[in-house]
């Protein structure tokens, strides 16, 4: 089977497919319709062969269907038949779980997307459990409030990344985690990453998606290669 994997974002489209090395990208943006979406990536990836394809969707997802509408984009996106646009078997899944099971490494893994807002999802035995971390309530908002880009940026970095470990450590204990994966644009603002955790990097969105069309008895535990960001910053802690 040849993948098309689809990583759709709030400024650009990133696609890759099997076989090929360099991911290609188009400019997205509040005025991009799933319709223009499609006609963008099929234009973009003219010259690759695939018969399959993956899409990473910035929402919540429910049995390969969009159900809510993305922040950063046009509206028309819940219940968009991706299949009947593409013509082929379409795979539809959030971002932070498509990022989840490119980075996943075997056992029970959470991983984290420090964005705008906050990505999550749960990795057990090669199932991935879609989450939504961020609207758990917490102190005098939701764990969003402080851990995504508004926290950031009412709290300071030296405050904000005390609580990111706070809470990191809150989600271990509570979910028996042998891993967590953190990653997305505000990982770089932590000085060092908090302990038993290691960096994502967004080239995983891929592995997730070609990987999403394996079983998931079949899924065989997967050692990502090193993140382009300096490695100096993992922790010693790590749960193995």
């Amino acid at each position: 089977m040849n993948v098309l994997v689809v990583d759709v974002g709030g400024t650009s489209v990133k696609i890759l497919a099997t076989g090929q090395k360099e991911p290609r990208r188009l400019p997205s943006g509040p005025t991009m319709t799933p319709r223009q979406m499609v006609a963008g990536v099929k234009k973009l990836a003219g010259d690759w062969k695939y018969n399959a394809v993956s899409i990473g969707y910035p929402g919540q997802v429910v049995g390969d269907r969009v159900v809510t509408e993305p922040r950063n984009l046009a509206h028309g996106w819940v219940g968009f038949d991706f299949a009947a646009a593409f013509g082929c078997p379409v795979k539809v899944i959030n971002d932070a779980a498509m990022q989840a099971l490119g980075s996943y490494n075997g056992g029970t893994m959470l991983f984290l997307g420090l964005g705008t807002g906050l990505g999550s999802a749960l990795m057990v035995r090669g199932h991935i459990v879609p989450m939504e971390l961020g609207a758990l309530s917490y102190g005098k908002g939701t764990i969003e409030d402080y851990m995504g880009i508004r926290g950031l940026q009412k709290l300071g970095k030296k405050k904000w990344r005390m609580i990111v470990e706070r809470l990191v450590a809150r989600f271990v204990s509570a979910l028996l985690l042998d891993d967590v994966v953190i990653g997305g644009g505000n990982a770089r603002n932590l000085e060092e990453l908090p302990p038993g955790c290691r960096l994502g990097d967004n080239a995983y969105a891929f592995v997730g998606g070609f990987r999403l069309w394996e079983p998931a008895t079949g899924r065989k535990p997967h050692t990502p290669q090193r993140p382009r960001r300096d490695q100096a910053k993992k922790t010693k802690g790590a749960h193995t």
